[in-house]
């Protein structure tokens, strides 16, 4: 439906001055703060993507995801019965199987997410795009991270962009599809909502932000467009689709703060691990040390948070 797209225009410098004002919001104390870390942590992508990945370091990521925070800290805050997990495991298609079994043999059902289509540039023909997704769905991931064709946007291919990712979704069968725009790469604010628009009427589950490997990742100007996209999408045809920050987003503050954002643009509804995730690597060793001086008093040594 190019008609909702052909007279976009985004606002840059108000756009701006709202994601400053952002930075500056009060963050929660005490109580609040742990429960806002909490709900952090079960929204967690909990993710690893280096050439140097082995079973072993996946398995290690897979207990971690099981066993996000040390358990005699959520006794202390009386949620050790609550089933916190961290929202998925998100590795390459070649280290999916790993995953999995790694799960399966701790007993858990929290979902593998593989990146696929290409990642991280995009640079591939379509065919080999479809052809890596539903191998990492036949390998058991659940969820699938594409990367749509940057070259696209930035030449106003609407229609081209929007047959590729919609033959995408179609080759993740019944897998949930998270579609990264890589918005430090495309250009303008207006062609980040104009791609979430795209995405969204492909069939995407989720938009992201990016991939991580761009010199640009999640900023507060990006998200604050894409949600209001997402909002309006929402408005246009009921269907909630959800928002993934992901790339330098690597301490507690931050975590809390997207969720503040998340919460005051898309409403609550919007902060649950269906709707809303956060790709990381390193944050949950933060926010662990953040519960742990909420519990103890005082600041954790290297070995008190080993497995971090």
């Amino acid at each position: 439906e190019l008609g909702w797209i052909s007279k976009v225009h985004v606002n840059r410098p108000a756009v701006v001055r709202h994601a400053e004002q952002i930075k500056k919001w009060r963050t929660v104390k005490g109580n609040w703060q742990a429960a806002w870390l909490l709900k952090a942590v079960t929204c967690i992508d909990l993710t690893t993507l280096s050439g140097d990945d082995t079973p072993s370091n996946v398995h290690r990521l897979c207990f971690k995801a099981k066993h996000p925070i040390r358990e005699d800290l959520l006794k202390a805050l009386d949620m050790h019965d609550k089933g916190i997990t961290v929202g998925a495991v998100c590795v390459y298609p070649a280290r999916v199987t790993d995953a999995v079994n790694a799960l399966k043999a701790a007993g858990c059902n929290i979902p593998v997410a593989a990146v696929a289509a290409g990642f991280p540039s995009g640079q591939t023909p379509l065919e080999t795009k479809l052809a890596e997704i539903k191998l990492a769905v036949e390998y058991g991931a659940r969820e699938i991270d594409i990367v749509i064709s940057r070259s696209l946007v930035l030449t106003g291919q609407w229609e081209g962009l929007y047959e590729e990712i919609r033959q995408c979704r179609e080759a993740c069968g019944e897998a949930h599809m998270k579609t990264i725009l890589a918005t430090g790469e495309l250009g303008s604010l207006a062609n980040v909502y104009k791609a979430s628009m795209i995405a969204m009427m492909a069939g995407s589950d989720f938009i992201k932000t990016s991939t991580g490997k761009e010199v640009e990742n999640a900023t507060f100007p990006v998200g604050v467009v894409m949600m209001r996209a997402i909002k309006e999408f929402y408005w246009q045809t009921g269907n909630r689709v959800g928002f993934k920050p992901a790339g330098g987003i690597r301490t507690a503050k931050e975590a809390i703060t997207w969720l503040m954002l998340v919460k005051e643009e898309l409403g609550v509804e919007w902060l649950t691990p269906e709707l809303f995730r956060l790709g990381a690597s390193s944050l949950l060793e933060d926010i662990e040390k953040q519960i742990f001086y909420h519990v103890t008093g005082s600041y954790a040594l290297q070995h008190d948070l080993a497995m971090a």
